[in-house]
């Protein structure tokens, strides 16, 4: 079975530099996590790793699209298992590196998306936040009943105490209008090592607004104007953190003060949404690289006994 390691966790936690050390350390390439680094042209805005951070380590599933193309978390999920099974192929480690919550969870738990259409933002789909409030108010046993008459041979499967399984083929349902058991299911090709990147709250918002600080000193508002003269929130990259709330100061609507402030609420927000859907939804094994001094040696010691096995 092929072996990937996934390093997850909120924006601005360390992600990429730990990636790297990795890659250099076993012998790996690192695979893009990320929603917004597939698209050409926008470095300032997404933390895109720079060609000197990359340290000769290879890059994957980054500058692959145009501002105007869509990317989707179904198009994650095939590209990134074909840059699995290359980089495997090669008797190298793939390291995927990212904040995209569904993007990561595609490829770990096999969804089934189909032609899903979700950039993966960390925003839930109203069908899927509607199936967990009937759970929380209702209780796994009524999603199960639910999904027993919808699909009988899916609810022979999924036990009722597996609330996250039972909301996924009840949206997967609703979205297809086919049954979740009809659905096109791949055997899983790889096991999974989840590293999971947190700090505490106060620091991680420093970072946060340091990095959007450092960001604007970079030139973000140059390309975030370049971005909002090619079509700006019309563009399916223009939905961004970081760019489309610049466009309303572009537009005259605020001051950059006020757009810069808004960056910084919206980017803490993502973060937070970020650490719900890792929390919830994935066994992930958390660490602490900005307070903890001996992090990434426990890092590297779950790794090194991990592909041990």
């Amino acid at each position: 079975m092929d072996k990937v390691i996934a390093i997850v966790g909120p924006t601005a936690v360390g992600k990429t530099a730990l990636s790297i050390e990795l890659a250099r350390q076993e012998d790996g390439e690192v695979i893009s996590g990320d929603s917004m680094q597939v698209y050409r042209h926008l470095d300032i805005g997404t933390a895109k790793v720079t060609p000197a951070e990359r340290a000769g380590i290879p890059h994957h599933l980054i500058d692959i699209c145009d501002v105007d193309q869509q990317y989707s978390a179904a198009r994650f999920k095939q590209e990134a298992n074909r840059w699995i099974e290359e980089i495997t192929r090669r008797h190298r480690l793939p390291i995927i590196a990212g904040g995209t919550g569904l993007y990561i969870q595609s490829l770990t738990d096999n969804l089934a998306l189909g032609d899903d259409q979700d950039n993966g933002e960390g925003e839930e789909s109203p069908i899927r936040a509607r199936w967990e409030q009937l759970a929380e108010e209702k209780g796994n046993a009524y999603l199960w009943e639910q999904l027993a008459h919808l699909d009988p041979a899916a609810s022979r499967k999924i036990p009722v105490g597996n609330q996250r399984r039972l909301v996924r083929a009840l949206e997967v349902i609703e979205k297809t209008g086919r049954p979740f058991s009809e659905q096109p299911q791949e055997e899983r090709q790889a096991d999974f090592l989840l590293i999971g990147l947190n700090t505490a709250r106060p620091v991680l918002y420093d970072r946060i607004n340091a990095r959007v600080d450092q960001m604007i000193h970079q030139g973000l508002v140059e390309e975030a104007r370049w971005l909002y003269e090619q079509g700006g929130s019309q563009l399916p990259a223009g939905k961004g953190i970081g760019y489309h709330e610049l466009f309303d100061y572009f537009a005259g609507r605020c001051s950059l003060d006020e757009a810069v402030a808004k960056i910084k609420l919206d980017s803490r927000h993502y973060a937070k949404r970020q650490l719900t859907w890792f929390r919830n939804r994935m066994p992930v094994h958390w660490f602490d690289l900005v307070s903890g001094q001996d992090a990434i040696q426990d890092i590297k010691s779950v790794v090194d006994d991990w592909l041990k096995k």
